[in-house]
């Protein structure tokens, strides 16, 4: 009856709203067409001024001024007075549509909360019946299990369950007591499912009792504010109980505070309170005695610290000033840990650290780093940067397969190194050493120093690769590594989806090499495949003890073939490929060898055929 009068008033209200817009639109209308006659008035006069010019001299100043100057003081201040109102209809016409959003908000969350309670109802109907199949004796499925059936009930309004606990706690701190309060309350629907959790501080230096009361009062008003018009409150509090319903008077400050509680009660269709022991209200004991934790964490951090604190935007805690970094040129702001962590990822990636703020593109600075980085890090951060500075196309590693430093050719072509007499050539132009090894290497051919030949000779005699590159190029064919078209890094596809990421920010798919723009592919390759996503438990299983149970010593070989389990396909079409290899090495071998790396089908392929040649022969 309430909520209908309510909308009667405001339905009138918006009515008498939208007929002041009118009249208001009508006077200003009416007030233009004033305006325009008066300053048409206004042009008359100054025409027949000129005819009567003499007539006009004659006449008295005081006559002159009056009949010539308009009331412009009053007709500004009318159209102030008209702006004013209008400002004031069109804020009144935003509070009432305003409240009619809040209205319509209200029903929708109702509808909502009635969907989630129905659909609880369901899945506990669900899980009750499926247990009562289960817990079904055989001959008794066997009998009736073809007729078994139990139909859901028709949906029932269930009261919703209001626990609330107002907290008061006496805390040790900073060498004195202090007394803080804190308040938890859990709404649930009639099955115990949780609709609302609050969980807040309170005033210090209450009694228990006003702490009770405005907790039980915020629980009501958010109950309220959800559209429930069916409750019942759960309360540990006795005097609390006695007091609403009337059985005993409330006195002092908690005298206001019973009465709002009975004003809100008046505002349910249906109200009931219980008294029930603590462990029946856990749910909001606990959030309260987590805010008391929460109040006495910052008392203590405050009062030792006693200096200004500030919330970090990736992990929203409150940290000290002291304990925060600012990114130089950006003035963004994070605490140590979350930076140390997103750095170390970034590292990891082979990326350049930079600011964590999304869309952001500031570069972290080395020096001012060191506040929160370890020493380790520091220096692969340096690394980074060095290489960072070189481009692609300058990069010189050392040859010697020990050292593979980094260099510039651009420097190395500038700096050239006097050769000793050991290593004096007729073409000694390119003989260059390693900064970090000193290792003697030829700029031109990028190998170790071919001493006594010129680069067109070492090239003469040395037609192939180097041994280890080529090693390397059929290492990566068998196991499929790519290679990235802008660094020419190799990368290995351990797991995860195709989406690949070099450590130069290169982007591309790893199925066929086509570049990644934006986030998204230029190609029409699968994006993942669900073997490098799903892990399989065995590959997690090192100890020989697990490996144990599929083999037997004193078995003979038929029963060894029967009692090993294949994960892998690869693995099963071997064993029954090549039986003699099987029964020399025995499964535990193959154990042990399929196992090592289930990632890499081909490159065990391959050694398999190897070793299957060598016993076989």
């Amino acid at each position: 009856m309430e909520t209908d009068g309510l909308d009667v008033l405001v339905t009138e209200q918006k009515k008498e709203v939208m007929d002041a817009a009118s009249l208001s639109s009508d006077l200003d209308l009416a007030f233009r067409l004033q305006m325009e006659e008066a300053m048409g008035a206004s042009r008359n006069l100054q025409t027949l001024s000129s005819s009567s010019l003499k007539l006009t001299s004659s006449l008295p100043s005081s006559s002159s001024s009056t009949v010539s100057e308009p009331p412009l003081a009053s007709t500004l201040k009318i159209s102030e007075e008209e702006e004013d109102m209008s400002y004031a209809l069109r804020l009144q016409a935003l509070e009432i549509e305003k409240f009619e959003q809040e209205k319509k908000d209200g029903f929708q969350s109702q509808e909502e909360i009635r969907r989630l309670s129905d659909q609880i109802r369901v899945v506990s109907h669900d899980a009750k019946f499926a247990r009562a199949v289960k817990e079904m004796p055989d001959e008794e499925w066997e009998d009736t299990g073809d007729w078994f059936e139990d139909p859901i009930e028709p949906s029932r309004e269930y009261p919703f369950r209001l626990y609330f606990k107002g907290m008061i706690s006496n805390e040790y701190v900073q060498g004195s007591w202090k007394s803080l309060s804190a308040m938890g309350i859990v709404i649930c629907d009639g099955y115990d499912n949780v609709v609302l959790e609050i969980e807040k501080a309170g005033e210090n230096d209450l009694r228990r009792g006003v702490a009770e009361a405005k907790s039980l009062i915020e629980g009501l008003t958010a109950a309220l504010s959800l559209n429930i018009r069916q409750i019942d409150v759960y309360c540990d509090y006795a005097t609390l109980i006695n007091q609403v319903q009337g059985r005993w008077n409330a006195k002092g400050q908690l005298g206001p505070l019973i009465d709002q509680v009975r004003l809100l009660r008046k505002k349910f269709d249906s109200f009931h309170m219980y008294l029930v022991t603590r462990t029946d209200i856990k749910f909001s004991f606990r959030l309260a005695r987590r805010a008391i934790d929460s109040q006495l964490t910052k008392a203590t951090n405050s009062n030792a610290s006693n200096t200004l604190k500030q919330t970090c935007s990736i992990c929203l805690e409150d940290t000290d000033v002291s304990q925060m970094f600012m990114v130089d040129g950006c003035a963004h702001r994070y605490c140590f840990s979350c930076m140390r962590q997103h750095v170390e990822v970034q590292l990891s990636h082979g990326v350049l650290p930079g600011c964590p703020h999304e869309g952001c593109k500031t570069n972290l600075n080395v020096d001012s780093s060191r506040k929160f980085l370890p020493t380790k890090l520091i220096e692969i951060m340096i690394q980074r940067l060095e290489e960072a500075a070189i481009p692609e196309t300058d990069k010189l590693y050392c040859p010697y397969p020990k050292c593979s430093a980094l260099m510039s050719k651009r420097e190395m072509q500038s700096n050239q190194q006097a050769s000793s007499s050991s290593h004096h050539t007729a073409d000694s132009p390119g003989l260059r050493r390693c900064i970090k090894c000193q290792g003697p290497f030829c700029l031109n051919c990028i190998v170790p120093w071919h001493s006594r030949m010129t680069c067109w000779q070492y090239k003469i005699r040395n037609p192939y690769p180097h041994t280890e590159d080529e090693k390397l190029r059929s290492l990566a064919n068998r196991n499929l590594w790519r290679q990235c078209v802008k660094c020419k890094h190799m990368i290995e596809l351990a797991e995860g989806c195709y989406h690949m990421t070099c450590r130069c920010g290169y982007e591309f798919c790893y199925t066929c090499g086509a570049q990644w723009r934006n986030k998204k592919p230029t190609c029409s390759c699968k994006l993942w495949d669900e073997h490098n996503i799903v892990y399989d438990e065995l590959n997690e299983e090192e100890d020989d003890d697990d490996h144990d149970e599929y083999y037997d010593e004193e078995d003979d070989s038929d029963s060894e073939f029967e009692e090993i389990h294949y994960d892998d396909p690869l693995c099963d079409m071997y064993m029954n490929y090549y039986p003699k290899f099987f029964n020399l090495k025995g499964p535990k071998y193959l154990v042990d060898c399929f196992w090592t790396n289930q990632q890499s089908g081909r490159l065990r392929e391959w050694e398999l055929e190897v070793a299957v040649t060598k016993v076989v022969d």
